[in-house]
């Protein structure tokens, strides 16, 4: 890896995303001591994990540190904020990624420079290792440099490189924000059934397990959705009946496709 005790990996904000792909890493087994953490406002769990693996936290970044690799995982909205503040450990060679929604390359060039950058748009499944990270790269990203964010990403989940900057928005609205969507999906099916006469409870339970066990039957078997959805549905039987209204003109794929709209659009938004 492009990383060291002497040459940090400086991860920049340990919220939700920063804090998910750090606990994925930390499973996966990466040095700590390679690690730097700069947040001025760590939650507890997060101090905690710090603290518990003895990575190095930072509330600002030392001028005498220069990075590997610096991940930028901090709200667009404090772009302006942060990154004159990581000018002086950012070297010509330093690898830097964002995850940062809405913020796009031109914005990091305008404080490093023409340095390595990637913009990546990962997910928070990351936390236990099934997330799935887009990556845009810029010319002056090497091949050997890729080939170190894939190790590095891959040990929190799949990688797929993009062929334009443009398709990350349209990345974020699928899969950045997609488990949002996924996790509704199971609050949605439980209000059904306890709407249906089940105690909360159980149907809380039956509803978790079945979308958690149909994403590991899909993540394991390798077949398309679509087959798998035929698979279990008989002709004229329950499940076919449920389908009749989910695949509707005006069932789930058009609330799909604008919820999908919507977050590409305040991707957007969030890019000026």
């Amino acid at each position: 890896m492009s990383f060291s005790k002497e040459r940090p990996f400086l991860l920049v904000g340990a919220g939700k995303m920063g804090g998910a792909m750090l606990s994925g890493w930390m499973a996966e087994g990466i040095d700590p001591a390679a690690i730097v953490v700069n947040d001025p406002h760590l939650s507890e769990e997060m101090d905690a994990l710090l603290k518990k693996h003895g990575i190095r936290h930072v509330t600002t970044v030392p001028e005498d540190l220069t990075a590997g690799i610096v991940l930028v995982a901090v709200k667009p909205q404090m772009m302006d904020q942060v990154l004159p503040g990581l000018k002086s450990a950012v070297a010509s060679d330093t690898l830097v990624l964002s995850v940062a929604a809405g913020t796009p390359i031109s914005k990091f060039e305008t404080f490093f420079g023409k340095v390595p950058i990637c913009r990546c748009m990962p997910n928070t499944p990351a936390m236990v290792k099934r997330g799935i990270t887009a990556v845009y790269p810029t010319p002056a990203v090497s091949a050997q440099a890729k080939d170190d964010v894939t190790r590095l990403l891959s040990s929190v989940g799949k990688v797929v490189w993009l062929d334009s900057e443009d398709q990350i928005d349209l990345v974020t609205g699928v899969s950045g924000s997609g488990p949002a969507y996924v996790f509704f999906l199971a609050e949605a099916l439980s209000e059904a059934g306890r709407q249906a006469g089940l105690p909360e409870e159980i149907s809380q339970e039956l509803a978790i397990a079945t979308v958690c066990g149909a994403g590991e039957l899909m993540h394991q078997s390798g077949e398309h959705p679509s087959v798998l959805r035929k698979n279990v549905t008989s002709p004229n039987g329950t499940t076919a009946a449920a389908l009749d209204v989910l695949m509707h003109a005006d069932g789930l794929q058009p609330v799909m496709t604008e919820a999908v709209a919507a977050a590409v659009k305040r991707a957007r938004e969030l890019a000026g």
